[in-house]
């Protein structure tokens, strides 16, 4: 079965030509929606996952469509490909029904993979320069030193439990016994 997905990020914005093409392009049923398509909780295209059967394709106008993220993007078509169904972008001409079709996704993949790595050595290199001239990642601490060395006093001599100093704090328990741990 040729199964369509239409996608536009608003509610003011109008799919009637992706629908048109994806009827010329024999999509028997049509999944539509007005979400913005860098959110994960698109409820149509969770149905349309759940609905793929071996064999069925699913069929987008264009890429972007389906994803706005080359990595959402390969994460999605993997998913298709796992429920043994093909994929099709009719504006790029991208079909992983055929070999070239394949062949195509998987140099998306290879220069998705590229890009990533880039992304790891350029966050590793500015992380390496951060520390070098003194600066530290991270959240700065909920509790000053003096507040610390106050928990620890009030839990070591038995005047307060751990729940009790988060609430007197207002931070979560778990900062709490991380403190006390680190004694």
């Amino acid at each position: 079965m040729l199964i369509g997905y239409a996608r536009v990020s608003t509610q003011e914005q109008d799919n009637s030509v992706q629908i048109e093409a994806l009827r010329k392009a024999g999509c028997e049923l049509i999944f539509e929606e007005k979400i913005s398509g860098g959110r994960w909780d698109r409820p149509k295209l969770k149905e349309l996952l759940s609905h793929l059967r071996k064999g069925d394709i699913v069929i987008v106008w264009k890429l972007d469509r389906l994803s706005r993220s080359l990595k959402d993007l390969l994460f999605l078509i993997e998913q298709i490909e796992g429920k043994k169904s093909g994929f099709r972008s009719l504006t790029e001409s991208i079909d992983t029904t055929t070999s070239s079709g394949r062949m195509m996704m998987q140099m998306v993949g290879v220069f998705a993979e590229f890009e990533r790595e880039m992304l790891k050595e350029r966050t590793k290199r500015g992380l390496e320069h951060a520390r070098k001239e003194g600066r530290i990642g991270g959240r700065k601490p909920k509790l000053k030193e003096v507040q610390r060395k106050e928990i620890k006093h009030l839990i070591q001599s038995g005047r307060k439990t751990a729940p009790e100093v988060a609430k007197l704090f207002d931070v979560h328990p778990a900062t709490i016994y991380r403190l006390i741990k680190s004694v």
